[in-house]
């Protein structure tokens, strides 16, 4: 009896009719329900959290930021959230009824904004009262345990959002600031060059102020010199004031009559003048009369000689000869004597008249001065003892001087020791301040001046220093994609496993034949391959092209998968066969081994240690690492090393069912009644 010819058997019974079929039918379909519709269920979740409702709260009242403008924080995370869709959000008015919300399941969890979350934002400004920002997320287990996880990555991403943005934004007026203070110890570095020259100047002012300081110490000697002359000059200006007083007195006291004395002179003086007007007036007359004859005698002699001309006793010429000598006599004889002495004395009587009227005004002067004069002198007389009584104080003033004058000498010699420390501590500073100058100078040079290009890049890496770049070796399209090599490779070991509840690891006609036990052993296991493969291709055809799995290598991944199904195969009908009921119990016990162990969801590491030989020895862990690289299209150099794998677990599983035949060759008791039966 050839293998072929005992698979064949096995399976004309387990087809031998409607039922039988279907039966095969329906285990063929076992991997789909368990590995197709669990992927259908969960292929892309994260693309549909936007039908998980959850409560927004905004209560951000906004801040101001140092710079003046105005920071809106909070509206600005709610409405990215918004626009986001990540969730189907729900604006809520108050917290209290987010909260209830969630408690009562009405949403998910509930996000809310506080009032002060803009304020703290912005608090960095002020290195007093830094704030941290809160974003207050409730959640509720009883709603979804997973849901948590995901809220804690969405927060995390709101939160680096944030802190970029806000980290930006500080940066940006941290970098503003050091272009500040740069620009401020430029300004300083020139007020310290002023400085150095101010010094310098202030340091030949010292010098200058020292030279003046010795004068000035001279000088308050000298003084204190000349304040002792002074002093003795005040003792004798005091003496004489004395004698001035006695004499102004004595002079008062003959002086009191001066102002009557002098008015009778001035009455005394009219008079004389008055008269000398007088005899002025007449002296005058007579002049005037003496010409007024004169003159008349003249014109009488003139017509007498023209009425002798016209009578013809006298010619022209005797006439004007007559008349010439009359002329002459008249200018050098006694009448023109007479006359000339006559205006000499008026001339000398005017003089008179013209002096007493001036002596007349000189008294009346003198005798309106005369009682002021008086006053004077007794005014000079009172001024003279007051001068007295000042000279007396004055020279006793003058000691007080004398005393002042010898303490300023003292002081200035003082003055001139500081001065001269002036001058030694200007020159330290000025060699200090022009070391200031420098090191300002210096200093501005290393501070950062960047520009608004150069502010924008910096405040862009200070607020975000690290950047990751993902280098994807190999890469699932969706959360199904992630789980498919897993979920498949479990559905067809849980397909396997259905078999044996249906078909007879090794027939007892086989048994009762005379062929070798590996090949009872082959046929037995060959419908078992048959079926697995049916449900491993099936598989691969709903997963690729019912759910769009799109695998990198897709007729390898099935002839992987196929291989898969011939080593679970092997092993499970051996252990079946080999056990009977209780290596059910046991391929029951594999397949939770290799559920936990097998890296299918969280990375095998991560699993307790004693776990990690049951990775290491069951098949499932290497299925599932060929199928993600034959899915997502990584390296494919494990595959081969994984195939042959599979091929030993195969014939580990054959060697079990041969063993199995071989033991069951014998028939017990025990074969004829079991104990248990399953």
């Amino acid at each position: 009896m050839t293998v072929l010819r005992l698979a064949r058997s096995e399976l004309k019974r387990m087809t031998g009719g409607l039922l039988p079929k279907l039966t095969i039918l329906a285990l063929t379909l076992v991997p789909l329900l368990y590995g197709a519709v669990y992927l259908y269920a969960n292929w892309n979740p994260y693309g549909n959290l936007d039908r998980i409702d959850a409560a927004l709260v905004v209560e951000d009242a906004g801040a101001a930021t140092s710079g003046g403008t105005r920071l809106e924080a909070g509206k600005k995370v709610a409405n990215s959230l918004l626009e986001g869709h990540v969730f189907n959000w729900q604006t809520v008015p108050s917290a209290a009824e987010a909260d209830q919300g969630v408690s009562e399941g009405k949403y998910a969890f509930a996000l809310r904004i506080p009032k002060d979350f803009s304020a703290n934002l912005a608090s960095p400004g002020s290195f007093d009262s830094a704030t941290q920002a809160m974003l207050n997320v409730t959640t509720n287990d009883a709603n979804n345990y997973l849901l948590s996880t995901i809220v804690d990555k969405l927060t995390t991403a709101v939160h680096a959002s944030v802190a970029k943005e806000v980290g930006a934004e500080t940066a940006n007026q941290l970098l503003t600031g050091f272009g500040t203070i740069h620009t401020q110890m430029v300004k300083a570095a020139d007020g310290a060059t002023q400085l150095a020259d101010g010094v310098s100047r202030l340091h030949d002012g010292a010098v200058t102020l020292h030279a003046g300081t010795g004068q000035l110490a001279a000088g308050a000697a000298d003084l204190y010199n000349g304040q002792i002359r002074l002093r003795d000059g005040a003792s004798e200006l005091s003496a004489g004031a004395g004698q001035l007083s006695g004499g102004l007195a004595e002079l008062r006291d003959k002086t009191a009559g001066l102002p009557a004395d002098s008015q009778r002179l001035a009455d005394g003086a009219a008079q004389v003048a008055a008269g000398n007007a007088a005899l002025n007036s007449k002296v005058q007359d007579a002049v005037g009369q003496l010409e007024a004859a004169e003159t008349s005698l003249r014109g009488r002699l003139q017509e007498s000689n023209n009425r002798l001309v016209a009578a013809g006793v006298l010619t022209r010429e005797q006439a004007d000869k007559v008349l010439a000598e009359v002329d002459s006599n008249a200018a050098s004889g006694p009448v023109s004597d007479a006359k000339a002495k006559i205006q000499a004395d008026a001339a000398q009587i005017q003089q008179l008249s013209d002096g007493s009227a001036a002596v007349s005004a000189g008294a009346s002067r003198l005798a309106a001065a005369a009682p002021a004069l008086a006053g004077g002198i007794s005014t000079a007389s009172a001024g003279a003892d007051r001068l007295a009584a000042g000279a007396s104080t004055l020279a006793s003033g003058e000691q007080t001087a004398v005393d002042g004058s010898a303490a300023l000498s003292a002081g200035a010699q003082k003055l001139d020791g500081g001065a001269a420390q002036l001058e030694s501590g200007a020159g330290t500073a000025t060699a200090g301040a022009g070391k200031l100058a420098d090191g300002l100078s210096q200093g501005a040079g290393k501070v950062p001046h960047p520009d608004d290009s150069q502010k924008s890049d910096l405040s862009a890496v200070m607020s975000d220093p690290v950047a990751v770049s993902n280098v994807s070796q190999a890469k699932a399209g969706s959360y199904g994609a992630g789980l498919a090599p897993f979920f498949m490779t479990l559905a067809l070991w849980i397909g396997i496993f259905m078999l044996v509840q249906a078909m007879r690891p090794i027939t007892q006609r086989a048994l009762a034949s005379n062929a070798p036990a590996w090949k009872i052993a082959v046929g037995g296991w060959l419908p078992f391959l048959a079926v697995s493969a049916m449900q491993a291709s099936l598989l691969t055809v709903v997963v690729n092209v019912g759910l769009g799995l799109h695998p990198a290598h897709p007729w390898l991944m099935w002839l992987f998968l196929l291989a898969a199904a011939m080593a679970f195969s092997a092993i499970i009908q051996g252990v079946v066969a080999l056990l009977g009921s209780p290596g059910k119990l046991v391929v029951l016990i594999l397949l939770v081994l290799q559920l936990v162990s097998s890296g299918g969801t969280f990375p095998w590491q991560t699993t307790p240690e004693p776990l990690h030989a049951v990775h290491r020895v069951l098949p499932m862990g290497y299925v599932v690492d060929g199928m993600r690289h034959l899915v997502y299209g990584a390296d494919l150099s494990l595959v081969p090393g994984t195939v042959a794998g599979l091929f030993g677990y195969t014939l580990l599983g054959i060697a079990l069912s041969t063993l199995a035949v071989r033991k069951n060759k014998f028939w017990t008791l025990k074969t004829l009644k079991p104990e248990i039966a399953v």
